[in-house]
């Protein structure tokens, strides 16, 4: 659905959801797109993170398709703030996919990490930010690392399952879950996820389940982010991606000001993350 689509639908602003058609053709688009990767790179497949989310779980079933069965490997990553819930539904998915996945413990590998670091973080401070933010980001890194690992030693693709709301608030640890060579659903905002994954047919329990980076104990997307999907979703759409102002965009959606300007605020503040390093420019000598 197009930017200016969206605008028109002054009667369901927040309703950001694709057609039966447009539902199809993206299916098909993004298995396209993965297939394309995985061949112009030489790659026998592809790998990337299950974490018992939609957003992996609709990669996977995506990859598949494009891939086969044999052309992707899952790996499963719990450390000590994941729920035994997502981890066993992060299995659940590799089974019911019939992909190969392993379960790679994390834990002893951010202990080391924490034990290398200077004593006054000591892991009774590790609760509190900003060492708590730190500390998840190691997490994430852990496997962005354990990811290239299996990817260089099976000559794989990493595929990323971030989506666009995600990209555009900077919502995800840089290095870490955005470090992949290409991310199938990259476009799709949250509300378009779950909607393609219930059109490939995953069960509704992993659509509709609260959205958790699980960085944290007890951490999710929308209680960080201060703002549930729907209406970030809209906002992006409408003035981060669209063309309205902020104030239209608060007559448009009968939100806050202030909801607008955290999600502005999250746009610009992340904008580093989604650009190369910047380097100075090249002297002329």
């Amino acid at each position: 659905m197009s930017h200016e689509s969206v605008v028109m639908q002054e009667s369901a602003p927040l309703d950001l959801r694709l057609s039966e058609a447009e539902l199809e053709a993206t299916r098909e688009h993004l298995t396209a797109f993965v297939e394309t990767v995985v061949d112009d790179a030489g790659a026998e497949g592809a790998v990337l993170g299950l974490s018992g989310g939609i957003d992996s779980t609709l990669t996977a079933h995506l990859a598949v398709e494009a891939v086969g069965v044999d052309g992707v490997h899952g790996l499963v990553m719990p450390g000590e703030v994941n729920t035994a819930d997502n981890m066993s539904d992060a299995e659940r998915v590799a089974r019911d996919l019939g992909i190969e996945y392993d379960v790679i413990d994390i834990e002893p590998i951010y202990d080391a990490l924490v034990e290398a670091f200077p004593s006054e973080t000591t892991a009774d401070r590790l609760d509190d930010d900003p060492l708590r933010t730190a500390a998840g980001n190691v997490r994430v890194r852990i496997r962005a690392v354990l990811n290239y690992f299996v990817a260089n030693a099976e000559n794989r693709v990493v595929l990323g399952t971030g989506n666009r709301s995600e990209a555009l608030t900077g919502y995800f640890t840089k290095y870490g879950d955005q470090a992949v060579d290409c991310n199938p659903i990259g476009n799709l905002y949250k509300q378009q996820v779950r909607q393609l994954a219930a059109h490939v047919g995953i069960d509704d329990d992993l659509v509709n389940k609260t959205p958790s980076a699980e960085m944290w104990t007890g951490q999710t997307d929308e209680g960080e982010m201060g703002l549930d999907y729907d209406t970030l979703d809209a906002i992006l759409a409408l003035h981060i991606d669209g063309p309205l102002s902020p104030a239209a965009t608060v007559r448009q959606l009968d939100v806050t000001a202030e909801q607008v300007e955290r999600v502005v605020g999250l746009y610009e503040r992340s904008a580093h993350k989604r650009s190369m390093p910047p380097a100075p420019e090249a002297l002329h000598l």
